[in-house]
């Protein structure tokens, strides 16, 4: 099976991509930008490239090439992914330093980043100059929301590559053939998660999932004064966390753990070896970090999730023939609709959509979800 089998709706970029592989000339760059919705596969898509520009067959998603890379465990394939809430210039200078090395056993050295738009500013110019004059052999494969989201300099000297969110019946079929999902769960996760591929599993086999979302939706649509307002942000950020810190049991401790090891930390002798502690307080710098980054991550969620609420009033005050995103709550969203002007839940969609935006600066969450909700009660 292909590399690109799994890039679903996405048939105009495989396409260009395919054609770079196979040494078109005009095809083929150094340099490319890969951008697109949340769950639209960008990262997939990259990846996919990557590997088959280090597959002798193009991508036949069969050899030990293919297989390795897919894995990240392809010498001439260099994944970095960030749980963090930026790329910082340290970590970019490792990333040139590497991407100078000559391909082990490829044509080319390929190098996927998958967060472009969490590199800080500094992190970005230095990046620049490593795109601008990259080695002989060095492809560089940046990921994106937006175009917007990385400096005008890089993106000008990258080849961009646009993914579309796909059809919720693409996701559902992808479902079933790839992972064995029923039809009507794999339907009903598909129209949930609104085309994001990730989401869409991840509803189809976590039932604890769905129901979190209908209460996160149904809390919104249940405000009714000030003080189920704000117990309802305490409550949505509760989960929000508690999430986050589901992902993170055990892994904190074993990372400590293994760097104390590394380190020498308790072992006999004088004690802990100099530069251990520094080393340890870093690792607990970056956890929390990435703690932070989930914790926000799925607060973002939980708002696209209410934001379609409103999507789906809208949708019958207007009498609009398009299906309803949360027909599991077809009754309180009609008689919200009943009972509300459009002009209303435009409102009420447009704050959800600022806080969204609003969570990616340094502002407490649960100030802000507290203001979101006040606003959406008074809308």
């Amino acid at each position: 099976m292909s590399v690109f089998a799994d890039l679903v709706g996405q048939s105009e970029a495989v396409d260009i991509l395919k054609n770079a592989v196979v040494g078109d000339g005009v095809a083929m760059t150094q340099s490319w930008l890969f951008t697109g919705p949340p769950g639209s596969g960008r990262s997939n898509a990259a990846l996919a490239f990557a590997t088959a520009l280090v597959c002798y067959e193009g991508g036949c998603g069969e050899c030990s090439s293919c297989k390795t890379a897919k894995y990240g465990s392809h010498p001439d394939v260099e994944l970095i992914r960030t749980e963090g809430l930026s790329i910082k210039i340290d970590e970019v200078r490792e990333i040139i330093m590497r991407a100078s090395w000559e391909p082990t056993l490829s044509a080319y050295r390929v190098i996927v980043i998958e967060d472009a738009d969490r590199l800080t500013e500094s992190a970005a110019n230095a990046l620049l100059k490593a795109i601008e004059e990259p080695g002989m052999r060095t492809v560089w494969l940046l990921c994106a929301p937006t175009l917007a989201d990385v400096l005008p300099t890089i993106r000008s000297r990258c080849r961009h590559i646009s993914l579309q969110t796909p059809s919720n019946a693409t996701v559902a079929q992808l479902l079933i053939s790839r992972d064995g999902i029923a039809p009507e769960l794999a339907q009903k996760a598909a129209r949930l998660s609104q085309g994001h591929i990730g989401r869409a599993k991840w509803l189809a086999t976590n039932p604890d999932a769905v129901t979190r979302r209908l209460d996160a939706v149904r809390l919104a649509l249940g405000l009714r004064d000030v003080g189920g307002a704000m117990e309802g942000a305490a409550t949505l950020v509760a989960w929000a966390t508690e999430q986050a810190q589901a992902q993170a049991v055990g892994r904190d401790e074993l990372e400590e753990a293994q760097l104390s090891a590394a380190l020498g930390v308790g072992g006999t002798g004088r004690g802990a070896p100099s530069g251990s502690a520094k080393a340890l307080k870093e690792l607990e710098k970056e956890q929390k970090s990435r703690t932070t980054r989930a914790t926000r991550d799925c607060l973002d969620m939980a708002l696209l999730d209410i934001a379609t609420a409103y999507r789906d009033i809208i949708t019958l005050q207007l009498n609009s023939d398009s299906e309803l995103i949360n027909e599991d709550l077809r009754s309180e969203i009609s008689a919200l609709a009943q009972s509300s002007k459009p002009a209303s839940m435009l409102k009420r969609w447009e704050a959800v959509m600022a806080t969204r935006r609003t969570l990616n600066f340094n502002v407490a969450p649960l100030l802000a979800i507290e203001a979101l909700l006040l606003n959406v009660k008074f809308k």
